[in-house]
């Protein structure tokens, strides 16, 4: 459960910074920077929000060394690719190594969360939730 809650706050996190970079980038109207702000999106607030709420939807899943691997390996990797992004974005090539090789820790970040729903998420879990949310009454 732990790692669901702290996928979903720096999820909140990374959605602050992505908005304030698209803001920030719409008044100076250089959107230099756009292919970063739609990365810190995308892979920092939806795909972080996502891992966090399937991540307490699946508790056993959560609670894995593949789930604390997932974590540190994806909240290592993210803002380090981001920087080198955004640096060559910018016409700055003197971060390329970031590039060169944390992108690639993220996808193996990534594997390992694949790797954990198929070995921790199990059809009986997703019945359970739905048995539990028909017994619950609005």
């Amino acid at each position: 459960m732990k790692m669901g809650v702290w996928f979903l706050k720096l999820a909140a996190l990374y959605f602050l910074i992505g908005v304030s970079m698209g803001v920030v980038m719409e008044i100076m109207e250089d959107h230099s920077l756009a292919g970063a702000h739609a990365h810190i999106n995308l892979l920092g607030w939806a795909s972080m929000g996502l891992f966090g709420f399937i991540y307490l939807l699946f508790p056993k899943a959560s609670e894995t060394r593949l789930a604390k691997l997932h974590f540190w390996l994806y909240n290592v990797s993210f803002p380090l690719f981001m920087l080198g992004l955004s640096f060559f974005l910018a016409g700055n090539t003197s971060l390329n190594v970031l590039l060169m090789i944390f992108p690639n820790l993220l996808v193996l970040s990534v594997i390992l969360f694949v790797i954990n729903m198929f070995l921790n998420v199990k059809e009986e879990d997703i019945a359970h939730l739905i048995k539990k949310h028909e017994n619950t009454s609005l």
